[in-house]
């Protein structure tokens, strides 16, 4: 009865990295594309404080009326699309954090389902090709774990910043960069090497 419930979750787990490492994929080209947009932001927030550091009505430019406002108004309008397309950007880090997370509630359900007929050396019985499922199943659990949080801060910061508040826009640069987690990611990473055999075993 253990075997054939090794061999199940087996096949869960292999489904599982196979997932993680897909979305790990799609998270990291996504937060790429983040990266130039955030640097807009804080561009856009420095030539709206340009722009309101200077008195047009003291350059030669004094005698286009309504320059000012015309120009405001660009930038604002600008800072909006930006705004947008990192709101699309965190539309696609939730779906890649909603499979990842969907993926382990259904292999930690599994494993709960067939908890009866595993006894503690199938757990944590391992090969040179082949982690024990406990480990696999913890691995699992602290990537879901880190793209939550990752996706949760992200989301939280995205949500601060509004057009007209200059001095968010021009630190969000900086602050979301400081989010990166490359310790983690370079754990996920070592992890699909881990088990990379025993996905491509069947």
């Amino acid at each position: 009865m253990s075997t054939l419930a090794v061999a199940t979750l087996h096949q869960a787990l292999r489904k599982s990295f196979a997932t993680l490492e897909s979305n790990q994929k799609v998270w990291k080209s996504v937060l790429a594309e983040c990266s130039p947009l955030m640097v807009s932001l804080g561009n856009l927030a420095e030539q709206s404080r340009a722009l309101s550091n200077v008195q047009i009505s003291n350059t030669p430019l004094r005698g286009f009326p309504d320059l000012e406002e015309r120009l405001r108004f660009k930038l604002l309008e600008a800072t909006d699309i930006v705004l947008g397309k990192l709101n699309e950007k965190m539309s696609s880090l939730q779906s890649a954090r909603d499979a990842i997370s969907n993926q382990v509630a259904s292999i930690l359900h599994l494993y709960e389902q067939n908890a009866h007929s595993l006894d503690l050396l199938a757990v944590t019985e391992r090969s040179t090709t082949t982690p024990s499922v406990a480990d696999m199943l913890e691995w699992l659990q602290d990537a879901e774990r880190h793209y939550r949080q990752q996706f949760l801060r992200r989301k939280t910061l995205l949500q601060t910043l509004r057009a007209d508040d200059l001095s968010l826009l021009e630190s969000a640069p900086q602050r979301w960069n400081s989010l990166e987690s490359p310790s983690a990611e370079d754990h996920i990473t070592d992890t699909l090497c881990k088990v990379s055999f025993f996905v491509e075993s069947q």
